[in-house]
């Protein structure tokens, strides 16, 4: 079927959809409800088999609606009804939430019900519980849906007026924290329920700022709304029985000034920020420490693993060389293999594009930051006496998806997108991309890759080489499940042989082009466009931090996709085949 997708923004589930109903033999394109745009004749030009809007804050016009199928993508069970669904859900700690996909009419939210799937939801932010759990149900509704649809045999079921539960838009006022009286529990579920958008509005240091995030601290104590400390850019509030970590902040918006960036609390906060002491997390936290850290190591047996949490999955200079320092010290250690990621949630997006937009300089904070990614893959990248091995639990885009090429095997959860490319920034990219990309695919596939710059499933990135194994389980399960494949990889008696091989593929390599050209020619043209005011990374950059809706739908979206990938054949040598078909998530 011909499936066009209507969609308030190209966002994390719209582009799951747009590439897993690819991967199902769909012809797919996308049309975004942009403000000044006729939706009804952007439709009516494509003349699809169904609309689906897998992510829309307005109503579809009735001139759409009433012509074609419309399936909306609800984030809440059957009989919820409103704008704040999954924002409420965190905020009251509810255990299972679903998803329902139902049919557009006048009224929002009363249409036929096609599919609903539950799910469960674990004590986390809203966008990692969207981005995850969510994200899972909504992909098993929508298949439902539109093979119910396709069938022309299903008959929907209509919801019952009496068991909807209308209700309205979450305000800040229902969002306050009461620092005085509130206890931590009710603080971290606020935050958790705002963490991307719209974030929890609250006075501090004589300013008004947006809360973004929180995180539980168990031993400092203080004066509830007093800041205690900092660590890696976060600020720890106190509550009035503990505390909480708040890792970014956003400036109320001045009426007639740009929006404001969401930036790391410390970086926001400025001259503002008194002095307090930087409170470091013990250096192996491990995965449930009992104390908040963006970067963590465990180890057990043979195996390491560095895990990384950063918003966003924005990595700026000063994550990148901590990370790097971390990386450093889990390769001190006595372990034949190292995991690198192995956490649910974004791997890494690369640069931070709201840091340098923040920063005195934007070009020398670019050049500053893209010179720290690269050092960081190239760490990795010459790391011979272990495997090392990129365990994407989320998604990943741009440098952050060339941060794990640089590792020996990418493993990755089965509901991860992965972006591998640059130009939708104005960007050429480094990351040592040229040399890692068309190892694992062939020149003509990474030059495919990069320009058409569509998202790819997990699945179909094994099945292109991109990725060597889908590891099929929920989001919950994947650090588990990881950490249990990387020590299975260390058992293997072909270990220590694949690691000498190893040594001597990039002796080889390095003999025959050096890493450091490959770097010095991206860097060269990534030096052109930061430094180069007019080019159009920065315009890209700035309506990129500020949120700025395109004019209008950008063409590689409008454009229709082939009903299915090609499944080409990397062009490389050595390469091992896949494992074999991913398994479909069992979420």
């Amino acid at each position: 079927m011909y499936v066009l997708l209507v969609a308030s923004a190209f966002n994390s589930l719209t582009q799951r959809v747009h590439a897993e109903l690819r991967d199902h033999g769909h012809r797919v394109a996308v049309e975004l409800a942009l403000p000044g745009v006729d939706l009804t004749d952007a439709v009516g030009r494509h003349a699809p088999d169904l609309v689906l809007a897998p992510m829309l804050t307005t109503a579809l016009p009735e001139g759409v609606w009433a012509r074609y199928t419309c399936f909306i993508v609800h984030p809440g069970p059957v009989g919820d009804r409103g704008p704040s669904s999954l924002d409420r859900a965190v905020q009251e700690q509810v255990t299972r939430w679903g998803v329902t996909v139902l049919q557009a009419t006048a009224e929002m939210d009363a249409g036929d019900v096609w599919a609903c799937v539950e799910c469960p939801v674990p004590p986390i932010s809203k966008s990692d519980l969207y981005r995850g759990e969510i994200a899972d149900a909504a992909l098993e509704a929508v298949l439902q849906a539109v093979e119910r649809f396709a069938s022309r045999t299903y008959t929907p079921l209509p919801q019952d007026p009496a068991a909807a539960r209308v209700r309205p838009y979450l305000r800040q006022e229902a969002r306050r924290i009461d620092w005085e009286n509130d206890s931590t529990d009710r603080v971290l579920r606020t935050l958790r329920a705002a963490d991307s958008r719209p974030g929890v509005l609250d006075e501090l240091l004589g300013a008004e700022w947006y809360l973004h995030g929180g995180h539980p601290e168990h031993r400092l104590r203080g004066r509830p709304g007093e800041l205690l400390a900092t660590r890696a850019g976060a600020v720890c509030r106190a509550t009035t029985d503990g505390a909480v970590w708040i890792p970014e902040l956003r400036a109320r918006r001045t009426p007639g000034e740009p929006a404001p960036v969401k930036l790391p609390a410390t970086v926001a906060l400025g001259a503002r920020l008194p002095v307090l002491r930087e409170h470091p997390a013990p250096p192996r936290t491990g995965l449930h420490g009992r104390t908040w850290s963006d970067i963590r190591y465990r180890e057990e047996g043979q195996v390491g693993v560095l895990s990384f949490t950063f918003p966003g999955g924005a990595m700026s200079t000063a994550h990148c060389r901590r990370l790097l320092d971390a990386y450093r010290a889990a390769c001190a250690r006595p372990t034949s293999v190292l995991v690198l990621g192995g956490d649910r949630d974004f791997f890494s997006n690369g640069i931070h594009l709201g840091v340098i937009e923040a920063a005195d300089d934007p070009a020398e904070e670019s050049w500053a930051n893209i010179n720290a990614m690269d050092d960081l893959v190239e760490a990795v990248l010459t790391t011979t006496d272990r495997l090392v091995v990129a365990a994407l639990g989320g998604n990943a885009a741009a440098g952050g998806a060339m941060l794990a090429l640089a590792a020996d095997e990418i493993w990755c959860r089965s509901g991860v997108v992965l972006n591998p490319h640059y130009r939708l920034m104005g960007l050429y990219g480094s990351e040592y991309w040229t040399y890692t990309l068309p190892r694992r695919v062939g020149p003509a596939l990474a030059e495919r890759l990069t320009t058409e710059a569509l998202p790819l499933s997990a699945a179909s990135a094994q099945r292109l080489g991109l990725v060597d194994r889908t590891v099929p389980c929920a989001p919950q399960a994947f650090a588990g499940e990881s950490a249990r494949l990387a020590a299975h990889l260390a058992a293997l008696p072909a270990a220590q042989s694949r690691i000498a091989e190893k040594k001597a593929l990039r002796e080889r390599d390095e003999a025959a082009r050096p890493l450091a050209s490959f770097r010095e020619a991206e860097l060269a043209l990534m030096r052109r466009a930061f430094f180069d005011p007019d080019a159009p990374y920065h315009a890209l950059r700035r309506a990129f931090v500020g949120k700025e809706p395109p004019a209008a739908t950008p063409p590689h979206l409008t454009r229709v996709t082939p009903e299915r990938p090609a499944l080409v054949t990397p062009d490389v040598t050595g390469l091992a085949a896949p494992d074999g078909a991913p398994g479909a998530a069992d979420c």
